[in-house]
């Protein structure tokens, strides 16, 4: 699992788990009930660069889409509506992308 030693893996179930439904998923709620959101500012970076697929230092709107992807290999992918409302609460300065510290910004929200 890509983020062995930063989460726990019951608590990432549990976070897939609440938002298994179409629609369902809210950052918030999946970032607290993961553990992302009380961790460092060093493990949430850590957590952005393993986002980062391409590794361009952004998260970009294809990535957000398999956001979920990157916490089990057979989660759903993200609905366009639900990839729009993460990318524009993430998306700071209004580039299309998120990057580390609007990442971080917005796990810790």
């Amino acid at each position: 699992m890509a983020f062995a030693g930063v989460l726990n893996d019951a608590d990432i179930t549990k976070a897939l788990d609440e938002c298994k439904g179409a629609d369902t998923f809210d950052y918030k709620k999946f970032f607290k009930t993961c553990g992302l959101a009380g961790k460092s500012a060093d493990e949430v970076k850590k957590a952005f660069y393993i986002i980062d697929q391409d590794k361009s230092g952004f998260i970009e709107e294809d990535e957000l889409k398999l956001f979920l992807q990157n916490f089990s290999a057979g989660a759903r992918v993200l609905s366009d509506g639900e990839t729009k409302t993460f990318l524009k609460a993430g998306d700071v300065d209004g580039d299309g992308k998120i990057g580390a510290d609007e990442f971080s910004a917005l796990v810790k929200a």
